[in-house]
């Protein structure tokens, strides 16, 4: 029986590597509930990891090598493409954001990084690692502006992005980075490329006041939500617990300003910005 050839890294490795565990699970006649069982994952997680939604760690890879008669394939393959440009805490939600068909996120007190512009990721990243160095704050900020090339698909995926208005208030970089960066979601959202809301603090209290939230939906995958607060993160699959989620997020649409009055209200704060700026 012929082995899987070994993939080549700079091309959709995720995806391939995925596409190469159905097959050969499906040679086997294994379903993906029986595969996950002894990892403790569930067959849908094994989905995941075979419409590359979900990354295949090591240890799984060396699991579907036994398993499947692989001769080392998975863990050749999966030890090639393990490195990411994104922080360990983000990298798998990263990846998993560059294949939905649909993005819904929660944002509390910074632009999100699909929308952010590069002097506003510039100014985060210093203001975040202030003992950084110049060549790792470059390169931190080229892998959030490889990040935002996702929109340049002018209907896919679908984003959704709800601000709280202190993401507005809070002057990060300074007035010019904020009217730049705020001008720049207007702009998204005028052009009908992004959803946008805004939850002004006048809405009070509400489910999701402990962190950001990331909702994630994939044609071929059960939808994924991400979750993240300081220097951490997590992925969650599991359908009741997204469903929760995804209950937290409808309610928050539900009390932020339409998408109209949120322009609005963006367009104002640029515009007071500007004014800040130029004063003499």
């Amino acid at each position: 029986m012929p082995r899987p050839k070994d993939l080549d890294p700079s091309s959709n490795p995720r995806a391939l590597l995925g596409c190469e565990l159905r097959h050969a699970r499906e040679r086997k006649g294994i379903s993906q509930e029986a595969l996950g069982a002894p990892l403790f994952v569930s067959g849908s997680f094994i989905g995941q990891l075979e419409s590359g939604t979900r990354r295949m760690h090591l240890e799984y890879a060396r699991h579907f090598d036994e398993v499947l008669e692989t001769g080392g394939f998975f863990t050749r393959n999966c030890q090639a493409v393990a490195k990411s440009k994104y922080p360990d805490h983000f990298a798998e939600a990263a990846e998993a954001e560059a294949v939905a068909s649909a993005v819904r996120e929660y944002a509390p007190q910074l632009v999100p990084g699909l929308l952010q512009t590069k002097e506003y990721a510039r100014a985060v990243f210093c203001d975040g690692r202030p003992t950084a160095t110049d060549a790792e704050i470059d390169e931190l900020v080229a892998a959030r502006l490889d990040q935002t090339r996702l929109l340049d698909d002018p209907t896919t995926p679908l984003l959704w992005t709800i601000l709280d208005e202190a993401v507005l208030r809070r002057r990060v970089g300074g007035p010019s980075v904020m009217a730049e960066v705020l001008r720049h979601i207007e702009a998204f959202a005028r052009r009908r490329r992004a959803i946008v809301q805004v939850l002004t603090f006048a809405a009070g209290g509400h489910m999701a006041m402990g962190g950001s939230l990331k909702l994630m939906t994939c044609e071929d995958a059960p939808p994924l939500a991400y979750l993240e607060s300081f220097g951490t993160g997590r992925l969650e699959d599991d359908p009741a617990t997204v469903a929760q989620y995804e209950l937290a997020y409808d309610l928050l649409a539900a009390s932020a300003l339409s998408p109209r009055d949120s322009l609005a209200l963006i367009a104002s704060v640029a515009e007071d910005y500007l004014h800040e700026e130029q004063r003499p």
